[in-house]
């Protein structure tokens, strides 16, 4: 049974009216994006008072800037984590049978065999492939809905990725793997269904003076201020988890994507998985992206000093991005191809001085000697276990009064899968982003004058999902719209020819 949509409606009213009355808190979340609302939801669900406050919006840090894909752990059996591919694999499984089958597709992955991948290395890709399958088959997820791994023909491979390279090209590896419609939209799943089952989720509110039995809270619209003092505080900040608990340690890295017009791949429909010359462990992807986009990625470097707001790429990632795809395009791609790009820092703990990509992404639940709880480190896909585990921790260390942990079981608002997702009255792009809150999200904008209208010429996103998004998923300004409810601010000049629907969406509020 999925949460109801006007329980789970975050907008400012409630966020006023809830602000205001705060009440007994038995755990104080602190930090909006994946491992935050899922734990805010895990709790709640426990039957536990909950409040989450996230100083800016929900998804507002690594959370938005992923590769929206939904790991089966692979790449952790070359390094022997053997541990951490299994745990990602189980909870691949639960995303996309349970969870949020709304939100998560199967999505084909395709390494063309073209003359630069040796026959040693080629060997090795399908050993990979191979014990990928034995991983889904030990988490349970059938072949049905994750095929096997298998070896395709030259024609296969190019209907798949059209773009590749002919000359040579004797076929390619194919695996299956998950992709996220976005991130950020699943991280307000959570937290709408967090809030259905009881949660207060608060945007716009820092945390200040955290220790493990109070904290102070600060409305960052108003400047006002309250004293709280919750049962147990779950510090889930990510890569700014230091600064609510100085006493651990974080090495961040960098992850940086490009981002491209679909047109640039020639109609991609998988992830185009590209060898970094001269390695027999990294890889590149490309792959099909919201908005008629394709995304670029992925780098792995360190990123010391300050932690920024929002990341950017360097010069040095962008190049290697592109010479590395370029080895199997037929034309090869240009900076002047390029709309858009992101980079996020992933929250490693620090564990040596070597390379960041050889820090495990096991995450860790940490108790703080003022008495905070802090979880860190993991990986998007793992979002679930990290809040069950770190809520585990909370209840434990303060003596809560919770019941188990039900988020194995717990479809978030708009789960819907198979036959049933077929038969929702509404266009197929809102039933991809919304499930089956689609039909929902054209009646609460019923009263716009043209609500299937887009925001902009172009743009696939319509005035509704703007309406819906103040009303009902918690956006109160025109970056909340245009950056993470929807991607169009990753391309300048979307966001500019968007950017006045989204201020004129923001001006009314609905109740």
């Amino acid at each position: 049974m999925t949460a109801n949509s006007a329980d789970s409606a975050l907008n400012a009213v409630r966020r006023a009216r809830e602000l205001q009355d705060l009440g007994d808190i038995d755990l104080l979340v602190i930090g909006g994006g994946v491992t935050g609302a899922g734990a805010a939801l895990d709790a709640a669900a426990r039957g536990l008072r909950t409040v989450l406050v996230e100083r800016h919006d929900l998804a507002f840090g690594t959370s938005r800037w992923s590769s929206k894909l939904v790991h089966g752990g692979l790449r952790y059996l070359a390094s022997g984590q053997v541990g951490i591919a299994h745990e990602s694999a189980v909870e691949r499984g639960i995303l996309l049978r349970t969870t949020a089958p709304h939100l998560v597709r199967p999505l084909p992955q395709v390494v063309p065999l073209l003359p630069s991948v040796g026959v040693a290395q080629r060997a090795l890709i399908r050993a990979g492939f191979v014990a990928g399958d034995v991983l889904r088959r030990t988490a349970g997820t059938p072949p049905a809905l994750l095929p096997r791994s298998r070896r395709i023909a030259a024609a296969e491979a190019l209907r798949l990725a059209p773009t590749v390279r002919r000359d040579g090209l004797r076929g390619g590896l194919q695996a299956w793997d998950g992709q996220l419609v976005d991130d950020a939209r699943l991280v307000v799943a959570l937290a709408r269904t967090a809030a259905a089952h009881g949660a207060t989720v608060l945007t716009r509110v820092e945390a200040l003076d955290v220790q493990g039995d109070s904290v102070t809270l600060r409305d960052t619209l108003t400047g006002e201020t309250q004293h709280v003092r919750p049962r147990a505080v779950l510090n889930a900040t990510g890569v700014w988890a230091d600064q609510v608990d100085p006493s651990i340690e974080l090495r961040p890295s960098r992850g940086t994507h490009l981002v491209f017009d679909a047109a640039a791949f020639g109609g991609l429909t998988a992830s185009l998985t590209v060898p970094v010359p001269g390695s027999t462990s990294r890889f590149v992807f490309a792959f099909p992206a919201a908005h008629g986009r394709v995304y670029l990625g992925l780098t792995d470097e360190d990123a010391p000093g300050p932690v920024p707001d929002e990341p950017k790429p360097t010069e040095t990632e962008i190049d290697f991005l592109l010479d590395t795809i370029n080895t199997a395009l037929r034309e090869p791609l240009t900076r002047g191809d390029i709309r858009g790009s992101y980079a996020g820092l992933r929250p490693l703990l620090k564990t040596g001085d070597g390379s960041t990509a050889d820090i495990s992404r096991q995450h860790a639940v940490l108790h703080s000697p003022n008495g905070v709880i802090t979880v860190v480190g993991g990986k998007l896909t793992t979002y679930r276990q990290m809040a069950e585990d770190a809520v585990d921790a909370a209840v434990s260390a303060r003596g809560l009064a919770a019941a188990p942990c039900r988020t194995k079981r717990l479809p978030l608002v708009g789960a819907v899968s198979g036959a049933a997702r077929d038969r929702i009255p509404a266009p197929p792009i809102l039933v991809e982003r919304y499930g089956s809150e689609a039909p929902e999200v054209l009646a609460a904008a019923a009263y716009l004058p043209a609500p299937h209208e887009p925001v902009a010429p172009g743009i696939d996103v319509t005035a509704a999902e703007f309406a819906f998004a103040v009303s009902h998923e918690g956006a109160l300004t025109p970056d909340d719209l245009l950056d993470r409810r929807t991607r169009i601010g990753l391309v300048d000049a979307d966001r500019a020819a968007a950017l006045p629907a989204a201020a004129s969406a923001c001006i009314t509020t609905i109740a």
